[in-house]
């Protein structure tokens, strides 16, 4: 796979970890607009797996879960299966 593609799984698997920490915190997405600097469709993007967040944007996720950044990359990912082939 290409770089791109296993981006693309990698967020896939990241959105759905950062979901589940989020509903355990708050029930819906926009509430997380209100404890943190977020815009809800800017905040949206990372739960659909679109986003790329940079290690600002995952130290204020963390932030407004009140969590340790790496729970954030708690989740299984298969690196063998999605290996990046150059």
């Amino acid at each position: 796979m290409n770089s791109k593609e296993v981006l693309s799984k990698f967020m896939i698997a990241f959105s759905k970890n950062l979901t589940e920490l989020r509903e355990n915190k708050y029930k819906h997405a926009a509430d997380m607009s209100k404890v943190s600097s977020f815009d809800p469709s800017n905040y949206n993007k990372y739960e659909q797996g679109e986003g790329n967040p940079t290690i600002e944007t995952i130290l204020k996720l963390a932030s407004a879960l009140n969590i340790p950044p790496k729970e954030l990359f708690n989740f299984d990912f298969d690196f063998e299966k999605f290996k990046i082939e150059e």
